[in-house]
């Protein structure tokens, strides 16, 4: 009699330890694929970042393979700026001209340096980005607001034939 209940009890413990292990497996394996999906888009995420463009790129170039292309013919851009909390307006009045790599195979496809048909595009991209700081943000992190521009123009373009912002002018008040 003794034995029988040993058995009985053990499998009833087996019996049990089967149903968690079920319920363990039911209540993971969805968190689990949910997690493999967050990897996965963070994955290709930095994968598309990587093949934007390289926005370092222009230290690769040589100063002989640059074309520098004045947007709006070298007409400045007045342009609001982001309100900094001190109850006044603010603008910046940039001149802005674009380093294209005559190397880059794509240099040929947008019309060898003359962007021209594409300026009102370039014009309201440089705007977003520039819109998006303050007054003071533009005067002391110029060169990451550069940084930013080049990667949304990079990205509009799907190129890397555009490697360098340059502000011929910057008054910001």
């Amino acid at each position: 009699m003794k034995k029988n209940l040993i058995t009985v009890v053990i499998l009833a413990l087996v019996v049990v330890n089967l149903v968690l292990t079920a319920v363990l497996t039911i209540s993971i394996v969805p968190e689990t694929k949910k997690a493999n999906e967050l990897i996965t888009k963070v994955c290709s995420a930095i994968d598309l970042d990587l093949q934007a463009g390289d926005t370092a790129g222009s230290l690769a170039v040589n100063v002989e393979d640059l074309f520098d292309y004045a947007v709006n013919s070298g007409e400045t851009m007045t342009i609001n700026l982001k309100n900094s909390g001190d109850g006044k307006d603010h603008y910046g009045i940039l001149g802005i001209s674009l380093s294209l790599d005559t190397t880059n195979e794509d240099y040929a496809k947008f019309g060898s340096g003359d962007l021209t048909q594409y300026d009102n595009v370039i014009s309201d991209t440089i705007k977003s980005v520039v819109a998006g700081h303050t007054v003071d943000e533009m005067r002391n992190n110029e060169e990451g607001v550069k940084e930013e521009i080049l990667e949304a123009l990079q990205t509009l373009f799907k190129s890397s034939v555009i490697v360098r912002v340059n502000f011929s002018s910057a008054t910001y008040n």
